[in-house]
């Protein structure tokens, strides 16, 4: 009995492996809900960063709830770690140097950058970045 609990563990847990590496090449492949790679920036040819969300993802670029303690200001966009203020500043990025643009929650962003991120970040990471640039 133990020896066939062991082996279908072993059946399940090869399986789920199998799968999620498929499901993640697949996913990097193409984008994700909060990433837009170099390849669909070229495909569609988009002349700067804004343009690029405001097709893609235009939800980054709402704040979220009300302005009150907990959830203030507006959404911020760094450029290779580099904090360039609102997401208009996107509008002054060309996209031919964009490596990956990513988008961070308002928990994540906090989390990371601190107070005043509670709306989110939208993070522009390009070929020519600074050492320590956040990752997809």
């Amino acid at each position: 009995m133990l020896r066939s609990f062991a082996r279908t563990a072993a059946l399940l847990a090869l399986c789920s492996a199998c799968a999620g590496g498929s499901a993640s090449h697949t996913t990097a492949a193409r984008g994700s809900r909060d990433t837009i790679t170099h390849e669909q920036l070229r495909e569609r040819g988009f002349p700067n960063a804004l343009e690029s969300v405001e097709v893609i993802h235009r939800n980054w670029l709402l704040a979220r709830g009300a302005d009150n303690m907990a959830a203030t200001g507006q959404v911020q966009v760094y450029l290779d770690n580099r904090r360039l203020g609102g997401v208009q500043a996107l509008r002054t990025i060309p996209t031919q140097d964009v490596a990956y643009i990513r988008y961070f929650d308002g928990i994540a962003a906090a989390g990371r950058w601190g107070a005043g991120h509670e709306q989110g970040v939208i993070f522009v990471a390009t070929f020519q970045g600074t050492p320590g640039t956040v990752r997809p």
